[in-house]
């Protein structure tokens, strides 16, 4: 596809950008509300059994993925005109989620602007390693990637260390205002949970809102990763990067089961969240379905999509994710001083 016409698909998505208040408020009302009321039947329910709590701590962390979304929408300013209002709501919508509002905003601002350079990662993205990279790093960095990419660490310990570390504190620049928004939403979720456990007793309330966490954090951070983790995924280097192409290219169109698109408020739909973060999630399946250029971008389903755990680094040459055993016979090579950084080894048809 021309710049020109990559420059016209992105004013062609300008109408859909527009919030609409009513569409706003009512996915407020069918998310929010239906939150609060499973974490209570959640509650009656341990009198009558622990898996039942369990089932319906699983369906509300589901909402609490959705209630993610509308904190994402404030982020990017498309959820409400107002941008006062998109803060405030965003703030309160931090403190449900455990997310920083001010510090994320900033953080995934820049993953938008940086998407698919392969100049500019480290910031508001998962850790990717090029082949050559990890095969001239040392045991320690290719160890601690290694961990870092395991889908036990990632997927399981990585809620814990989201919601509890990394959410929790500011950055050693952060400004006063996001400052001030996370200490806001520190001692928010500290005043709310403290009042739960006094309310219903640390027990009841450790076995409904840890299942919720952990679910809805484990789901987040899957639907993260796998959306820009795909075989024929784009990664430039800083000159030859194209913000629309890595939109399209870089970002998968995630088809899932009606409902689950619902709870996951068509975060799917994830090429025209990056073609444009300014439209609002319930406009993003209009934008899809009228617009055939971006239709052509890679479908991933829920089968499909679990291949994705088996790419765990870049190769610059052959432009597709390979996994380690792929490279294995590359790091007798780096151990001897061998220095391949430069060096493009194509892995294609290696096993």
């Amino acid at each position: 596809m021309s710049n020109h016409k990559l420059a016209q698909l992105k004013k062609s998505v300008v109408p859909f950008e527009k919030s609409d208040v009513k569409s706003s408020i009512k996915q407020l009302i069918n998310t929010v509300p239906p939150f609060f009321l499973l974490w209570f039947l959640a509650y009656q329910s341990l009198s009558v059994s622990i898996w039942l709590t369990l089932a319906l701590a699983i369906v509300a962390a589901g909402f609490v993925v959705r209630i993610f979304i509308i904190f994402h929408d404030c982020c990017h300013g498309s959820f409400f005109k107002n941008k006062k209002v998109n803060n405030i709501l965003g703030t309160i919508t931090g403190i449900i989620t455990m997310f920083p509002y001010e510090k994320w905003k900033r953080e995934h601002s820049i993953h938008h602007a940086t998407s698919g350079n392969l100049d500019k990662r480290g910031t508001g993205d998962v850790w990717i390693m090029t082949v050559d990279e990890y095969v001239n790093a040392s045991f320690k960095e290719r160890l601690s990637y290694r961990l870092y990419r395991n889908p036990v660490v990632m997927f399981g310990l990585g809620p814990i260390y989201l919601f509890f570390i990394t959410n929790r504190f500011n950055r050693k620049d952060a400004r006063k205002k996001e400052r001030v928004n996370t200490h806001v939403i520190n001692i928010s979720i500290v005043a709310l949970y403290s009042l739960m456990i006094w309310m219903i007793g640390w027990q009841a309330f450790l076995l409904i809102q840890a299942p919720i966490l952990f679910v809805a954090g484990a789901l987040g951070i899957w639907l993260f990763y796998v959306q820009h983790q795909f075989e024929d995924s784009y990664f430039e280097d800083e000159e030859e990067w194209d913000y629309v192409k890595a939109a399209i290219d870089g970002s998968s169109y995630y088809k899932l089961p009606k409902v689950l698109q619902w709870v996951t408020g068509n975060i799917g739909y994830h090429h025209v969240h990056h073609l444009s973060p300014r439209v609002p999630n319930y406009n993003l399946e209009k934008v899809h379905e009228t617009t055939p250029p971006l239709q052509k971008a890679t479908t991933i389903t829920m089968g499909s999509s679990l291949q994705s755990i088996r790419f765990r680094l870049y190769d610059e040459a052959s432009k597709t994710f390979v996994s380690f055993k792929q490279v294995k016979h590359l790091i007798p090579n780096a151990k001897s001083n061998v220095q391949i950084k430069n060096k493009r080894v194509s892995l294609q048809g290696k096993s």
